[in-house]
């Protein structure tokens, strides 16, 4: 019977990460953590390598900020709100979302998140992986209104994403405290 191992986590300052390929339980809490001043904080739950099939993440929003840059890609993906409020900005439209909304994005779907109420806001997201991604970043005013947009058309995310530097590894602060 051919067994699949379980991958060993390593404790590293922001946290648990999984070293090799293999099965593993961690939980959210202790995972490695990620931060970043435009773009929120999250954890990607992957080390190295990185998930070959999906891509699984959970992101917290302040209110006001986006999780990323308005995009679009080849793959679908999918989108859960755990807690907190938020703006869909999907198609040049905005929609607002709240616990337990579930969005799904084909392929080809502009789309991003903005936090939005009180307090923060946590994402579940799902996407699949595939070797021949293409991700554009389009021009859209809805997105440029909420500091989540391009001023011009790119498929290079280092163009769309070069006023903002890079997330930095951090150990988990209560960012999913607020959830119940």
């Amino acid at each position: 019977m051919n067994m699949v191992r379980e991958a060993q986590l390593e404790q590293t300052p922001a946290g648990l990460v999984p070293k090799g390929e293999g099965w593993f339980v961690v939980n959210a809490k202790e995972a490695r953590w990620m931060e970043h001043e435009a773009f929120g904080s999250g954890t990607t739950f992957e080390g190295e390598p990185h998930f070959k099939e999906i891509g699984v993440n959970i992101g917290v929003l302040a209110p006001g900020q986006p999780a990323c840059m308005y995009h679009r890609e080849n793959q679908q993906e999918d989108f859960l709100v755990l807690f907190g409020e938020c703006l869909l900005l999907v198609e040049g439209q905005e929609r607002p979302l709240k616990a337990w909304d579930f969005v799904h994005c084909p392929p080809e779907t502009n789309h991003v998140f903005v936090g939005a109420g009180d307090g923060p806001c946590g994402i579940l997201a799902i996407g699949r992986r595939r070797e021949d991604e293409q991700l554009v970043y389009p021009v859209d005013e809805v997105a440029l209104k909420h500091g989540a947009g391009v001023e011009n058309e790119t498929p290079d995310p280092k163009e769309a994403y070069a006023p903002y530097g890079r997330p930095v590894e951090a150990p988990y602060r209560g960012q999913l405290d607020g959830a119940s």
